[in-house]
């Protein structure tokens, strides 16, 4: 299994990026306050508009370190990456198989089926262990719902169909969410989706995570060989990592939604940690970001046994078994995709 290695993160919106050798430099103002060798790293995400230099940039095409720039939101803004990795042979089956509309749909199948799966798992966790603390009925009720939407998945013919369980069952999710808050609700109420830019609390963290996720998925992809933006259940867009975004479904809810409650729930934020914009949107300050990122790094290190593989992982290398396995099956060394299942 591959080492986990570093991501780089830039949270000081006037860090200039520089290289001195083999060492990515951070300066504020022409004042250096950090250096980390190229080696130990695998991505770098910017939450800056100052930039980097060209010969950083030749440095992290050398080493295939990819630079990930995010707006103030925490949206994606745009990636820079290096040499293409992989054979030419398995981009072209993904392309063959990215443009039949019977195999893209039978992937797609088996990614939503686990999305969903993955989500009633993270509400049922919840109702299990803090029936006391939530609303029973409500929880009930959605577990039903989206037990529904799983058993009807398997008989799905047309991509619409498909698109409308996927919507209706990701509705219904939400609506459990306001009650896997267990503490601090008054600061992190949460009423629903809403992005672009997100309008409470809540809303800023789970996209700033989703954004973390997917471009640990389009890394991954690219590092066995895909392209990130050719997918099967996401359609083909100039700038989308579509497969990277397929892929991140069946990850939200373990990777994103439920570290989200986590950092809530033990209080590891506080509504001291946002900022409301005069156009309504809610930014993470400084200091909350690096908050979030250290608490994120520390939990892409710890241990869990893959469903699949059954072996013992670092949950940061999640995305890059799973981008294995598609790259498996696309060679034909299995006979369907194993997406992830929560433990």
């Amino acid at each position: 299994m591959r080492k986990l290695l570093n991501t780089l993160y830039i949270t000081n919106p006037n860090a200039y990026l520089s290289r001195d050798g083999d060492n990515i430099v951070i300066k504020v103002d022409d004042n250096e306050i950090g250096r980390r060798p190229i080696h130990i790293l695998e991505s770098i995400v910017c939450f800056t508009y100052n930039g980097i230099s060209p010969s950083l940039m030749k440095l992290c095409s050398t080493y295939r370190v990819s630079v990930c720039f995010v707006n103030q939101y925490g949206s994606f803004s745009g990636r820079i990456q290096g040499k293409i990795n992989g054979n030419v042979l398995l981009r072209r089956t993904q392309y063959r198989v990215a443009d039949d509309k019977e195999k893209s749909l039978e992937i797609s199948k088996v990614i939503i089926l686990a999305k969903v799966i993955n989500s009633r798992k993270i509400v049922n966790r919840v109702f299990r262990d803090h029936k006391d603390k939530v609303d029973n009925i409500l929880l009930e009720c959605i577990q039903v719902k989206l037990k529904e939407s799983i058993e009807s998945i398997s008989n799905v013919k047309d991509y619409d169909s498909l698109r409308g369980i996927e919507g209706d069952s990701a509705r219904t999710y939400f609506q459990s969410f306001n009650e896997l808050i267990l503490k601090q609700k008054e600061d992190f109420f949460f009423v629903g989706r809403n992005r672009r830019p997100p309008q409470d609390n809540v809303n800023a963290l789970l996209s700033f995570a989703y954004t973390l996720i997917a471009n640990e998925v389009a890394s991954a992809l690219e590092t066995v060989g895909l392209d990130p933006y050719v997918g099967f259940f996401h359609t083909d867009r100039p700038g989308r990592v579509s497969l990277a975004l397929d892929m991140m479904e069946e990850l939200r809810a373990y990777l994103g939604d439920r570290f989200v409650l986590s950092i809530i729930n033990r209080k590891q934020l506080d509504c001291n940690g946002f900022i409301k914009k005069e156009n309504g949107g809610v930014l993470m300050t400084d200091d909350a970001r690096k908050a979030f990122l250290e608490a994120w790094q520390k939990r892409k290190q710890e241990i869990i046994k893959h469903p699949f593989l059954k072996e013992n992982i670092e949950i940061g290398l999640i995305p890059y078994a799973q981008a294995m396995l598609m790259a498996r099956f696309l060679r034909g060394d299995l006979e369907a995709y194993p997406p992830f299942f929560i433990p």
